[in-house]
């Protein structure tokens, strides 16, 4: 299973096919409802060639465009192994899929750019955070927003204190190789240090094991700030706390031994710790919107093509934006200028879509949410830096 990244996002941002087609859809993991999933994707599959046509390519060409999409329909195994949505990208040059903890509405778009905004959620904005479970038999982490939670493969970090201390045995013995030899070859004693004990011994040993633990986490981490929650019996979520160099722990945890627990029980006991900081940073985004734009200010719009223009300005601090909703039309970034369209027309964009991924872009907040959430009423709702 591939996750989703920032750098991964802004890949697909960037990335430019003449065609380039986006299907997204939701899948059912553990449920009576994943044969239907298949089927799904045949007639969104089906839909994509018919788009495909209409952007000028013959039917072999559309056919082999779509080959390797349809060879998932009859993969049992991916089917299997599936999550909340699925997200597939295509070019002649690429194909991205992404199985990812959030379930999207059906939907094919065919454009000379990908369509992403119903991504957004899960890197920016509302409810994006990091599980940490924590044992002495194993150690899980979990991407998670508000609506699931993922487990993250794991690289170059000890899965269990059991296999810490091997990785330790095996330095020590081959340092106690090294250092019984002299330079020119004889053997010379060992000299070995004394411990505080069996209790201190092991507390170290479990101290060791959670360094290694949170050196490979700042690795998979490195350059994130998503607050990470921590599952785990009290001692060990205080010793990890003290070795770890991570800036943005949750000051709560979940507190009680995780190796029971299913992701999906981790995710609920977590949101409730993170809830609250996501909603207060929302609701005082949604307040200060409503101030500016109910003052007349210049900083607040609802006007899809000045918030398309300020989006690629740089300017967007904050952005509201309907998932589900469509605008579409052209934008010329010559002389920045919007041209919009009662239905989609060839070549059009959506111009919601290319508002979120430029404000995401420039490092501003995002929030995908429901028409009915964007304050003002619209389908954006945007506060400006200047």
């Amino acid at each position: 299973m591939r996750e989703l990244t920032r750098s991964d996002l802004q890949t697909l941002i960037e990335q430019r096919g003449d065609p380039a087609v986006t299907i997204t859809m939701p899948t059912h993991r553990g449920s009576d409802l994943i044969q239907q999933d298949p089927i799904r994707l045949k007639n969104l599959l089906d839909a994509s060639e018919r788009k495909l046509k209409e952007w000028g390519l013959r039917s072999p060409e559309a056919r082999a465009l779509l080959e390797p999409m349809r060879e998932l329909i009859l993969r049992e195994d991916f089917w299997q192994t599936s999550s909340d949505g699925l997200a597939l990208f295509r070019t002649t040059d690429v194909f991205y899929l992404y199985q990812l903890p959030l379930s999207f509405e059906e939907e094919v778009s065919v454009s000379d750019r990908f369509h992403l905004k119903h991504l957004i959620p899960l890197l920016s904005g509302d409810g994006r955070f990091y599980i940490l479970a924590l044992s002495q038999k194993e150690v899980r982490l979990l991407r998670a927003t508000r609506a699931g939670a993922e487990v993250v493969e794991l690289e170059n970090v000890p899965t269990s204190l059991e296999e810490a201390l091997a990785a330790t045995e095996r330095m020590r013995t081959l340092q106690w190789h090294t250092s019984t030899m002299t330079p020119s070859g004889q053997r010379r004693p060992a000299v070995f240090h004394g411990h505080g004990g069996e209790e201190a011994d092991r507390k170290d040993d479990i101290r060791l094991y959670l360094e290694r633990v949170d050196r490979g986490l700042g690795e998979i981490l490195a350059g994130d700030d998503a607050p990470v929650v921590l599952a785990a019996v009290d001692y060990i979520m205080a010793m990890y706390r003290d070795v770890s160099s991570y800036r943005n722990l949750a000051p709560e945890g979940v507190v009680g031994s995780p190796e029971e627990l299913s992701p999906k029980e981790l995710h609920e006991r977590a949101w409730k710790i993170v809830a609250p900081r996501f909603q207060d940073a929302r609701r005082e985004a949604e307040e200060r919107f409503r101030k500016l734009y109910g003052d007349g200010s210049a900083l607040a719009s609802a006007d899809v093509a000045e918030t398309v223009r300020a989006a690629f300005a740089e300017r967007v601090d904050t952005l509201f934006v309907a998932v589900g909703q469509h605008r579409w039309g052209r934008f010329d970034p010559s002389d920045f200028s919007v041209e919009q369209h009662d239905e989609e027309q060839l070549g059009d964009d959506d111009l919601l879509d290319l508002a979120a991924e430029q404000t995401f872009l420039n490092s501003g907040t995002v929030y995908a949410v429901e028409q009915s959430e964007v304050p003002g009423g619209g389908v954006v709702a945007a506060i400006f830096r200047y």
